[in-house]
């Protein structure tokens, strides 16, 4: 067993965490990743088109993106989606084209669907973050970009110290505290046609990072064995 294998999550343990969490999130994590999400709203905006925000959770976002986007929204639990279709309803939200149950892994969409993928304060609780940002860059239309806004782990000093530390209770709430900007670099390195072109630490304490890459125009990334017609059988959240 490495030193890291034992802090990795697993499917079940994000699930029930977030299940756990769906009643008080906002209140909990509203205000707290208040900067992040203007942030990657921010972006995403500037290029526009259809956006994908992979783990939308209850919906706090929804409402904040210009009426000329075109949303959709997946998460994996489907009790903080429930408060997202709540929350659609309630501000009326015609822009949203559906909310869907889905593993960030094994996205049900067709390769070249969207013009922009968000995922705020997701890649670190996922089981396997390569694997999902393979999963964003292959639904990505070549042009488009990826929007991050993550926790970057320390490289080095006490708080990498303290991150390690705490690393073991972080998987029981459902994310990694450790978790660094060379894994990110690697993934962009070894994925062809898809590049960093943005990396900003996000005020005040700078824990976060907005994060960008670039799909090439004419680049394609293909997961083997996808079936183009499993969209959008994935379920939708009641």
């Amino acid at each position: 067993m490495t030193n890291l294998s034992h802090v990795e999550l697993d499917k079940q343990t994000v699930t029930t965490a977030y299940a756990l969490w769906a009643p008080v999130y906002d209140l909990v994590f509203g205000a707290v990743f208040e900067r992040g999400r203007q942030a990657a709203i921010a972006a995403a905006e500037r290029v526009g088109g259809r956006i994908l925000e992979v783990g939308v959770g209850t919906g706090i976002s929804l409402p904040h993106y210009s009426r000329e986007c075109r949303l959709c929204g997946v998460d994996i639990s489907e009790p903080m989606l429930r408060k997202a279709h709540e929350r659609v309803a309630e501000f009326d939200l015609t822009n949203v084209e559906g909310l869907w149950v889905m593993d960030a892994e094994q996205l049900s969409f067709p390769d070249d669907s969207f013009d922009v993928v968000v995922a705020q304060y997701v890649v670190t609780t996922v089981p396997n973050p390569e694997a999902t940002l393979d999963e964003f860059a292959r639904v990505l239309k070549p042009g488009g970009e990826i929007v991050l806004v993550s926790r970057v782990g320390a490289e080095a000093g006490l708080r990498r110290a303290l991150e390690r530390g705490f690393a073991p209770a972080a998987r029981k709430l459902g994310w990694r505290t450790e978790f660094s900007f060379e894994r990110y670099k690697k993934w962009a390195e070894r994925t062809s046609g898809v590049h960093l072109i943005e990396r900003r630490a996000i005020p005040p304490l700078g824990h976060f990072s907005l994060i960008r890459f670039a799909k090439d125009s004419g680049a394609q990334v293909v997961r083997p064995g996808f079936a183009q017609e499993t969209y959008p059988a994935a379920r939708a959240a009641s």
